[in-house]
């Protein structure tokens, strides 16, 4: 089945990525060649703005490399070492970067990365050496040398029940809403409730939700066909408050005329184009608001709202992973652990070891 959104996402982003490999040396088109068929051309692009902030720290930070990014060699990506990727770590910490963009020169950037941020860029490098020792064009790996910052896991935080009722009911009524948006809440409210919905009632992602086109929806078997990270197809299914915010919403999608290439798209905007990731953050941000004031809910608090009901519900974290579309469980028991310990923790409550 088409998925046109994620297609043009997909061109969109290995159009980007090749305008930024221009910026980067030469010999790393075999590492990007390689990535092709690895992973998907968001973390290609990824990738390369992580890789590009090392190969700037070499430059600017580090003696006897180059200073121009692209002029690097295999042959200088053989001399470094532990020492220099430990200084690398340290300097992700806190760093400044000046550069241009399309409309201003010079703009000078803080960044501060705290433990997860400099996983993530270390991992990107760890890939680098990993794949040109693989290819036995390095003698030695040191990625391996050092160590992970220690990650410290969070607090899943999520809507309680009556919370979720309570949304669900301000995006119906749009009651304490400010008289701007309120204005709007009309022509909405239909969408915006079959949307906040949809993400409740069965956990899918953001990026997934917005990519859904009125035929992807099987109302005979409740079912709807999305495209998972890494461009895995998948059916899921959802129950009947989910089924009838869809139903009354497509009245009014099928009265309304897209702008052309949108003419599929399940959600629209206002100017009839498909909603896009940051419009349906701000719309789940704008009703959230309203019933808490201590959370900060975003769409994937919503999907981490439903893993935790479904986890409650039926004590299968095997299910819990296949519905969220983890391709491994051990991302989900990760997330889940402190549930899982809880229930661990009646476990022992209810074993008696003397009869009253």
């Amino acid at each position: 089945m088409e998925f046109a959104y994620h297609s043009e996402q997909e061109k969109k982003m290995i159009l980007e990525l090749r305008e930024f490999r221009k910026g980067l040396p030469d010999f790393l088109e075999d590492f990007f060649i390689f990535l092709n068929t690895d992973v998907s051309a968001k973390t290609r692009l990824s990738y390369a703005r992580d890789i590009k902030v090392f190969f700037g720290y070499l430059a600017n930070e580090e003696k006897d490399f180059p200073t121009d990014i692209t002029q690097f060699t295999i042959d200088d990506l053989r001399r470094v070492d532990a020492r220099v990727l430990n200084r690398y770590s340290d300097y992700l910490t806190y760093y400044i970067r000046d550069f241009e963009t399309k409309t201003e020169k010079n703009v000078t950037v803080e960044t501060f990365n705290h433990d997860r941020g400099i996983s993530r860029k270390l991992s990107a490098i760890r890939k680098l050496f990993k794949f040109y020792y693989q290819a036995e064009m390095l003698s030695a790996n040191p990625t391996e040398l050092i160590n992970n910052p220690k990650i410290h896991e969070k607090s899943i935080i999520r809507l309680e029940a009556d919370e979720v009722a309570k949304l669900l009911d301000v995006v119906d009524s749009g009651e304490g809403l400010t008289d701007r948006q309120a204005k709007y809440h009309d022509f909405t409210k239909l969408r915006d409730a079959a949307l906040i919905t949809l993400l409740l009632g069965t956990g899918m992602r953001v990026s997934e939700c917005v990519g859904i086109d009125m035929q992807h929806i099987d109302f005979e078997n409740n079912a709807l066909i999305i495209m998972r990270k890494g461009g895995k197809e998948q059916f899921i299914y959802f129950g009947e408050e989910v089924e009838e915010a869809l139903q009354k919403y497509l009245v009014v999608r099928h009265e309304t005329v897209a702008l052309p290439g949108h003419e599929d798209a399940l959600f629209l905007s206002m100017q009839r184009k498909r909603i896009g990731v940051r419009s349906v953050e701000k719309l789940v941000k704008k009703y959230s608001s309203l019933i808490t004031s201590i959370k900060k809910i975003t769409p994937h608090k919503l999907r981490s709202t439903f893993g935790t009901n479904l986890y409650q519900a039926t004590d299968d974290i095997y299910l819990v992973a296949d519905v969220l579309g983890h391709s491994d469980v051990n991302t989900t028991r990760k997330h889940y652990a402190d549930m899982a310990d809880a229930n661990r923790k009646k476990a022992a409550a209810v074993v008696k070891l003397r009869k009253d």
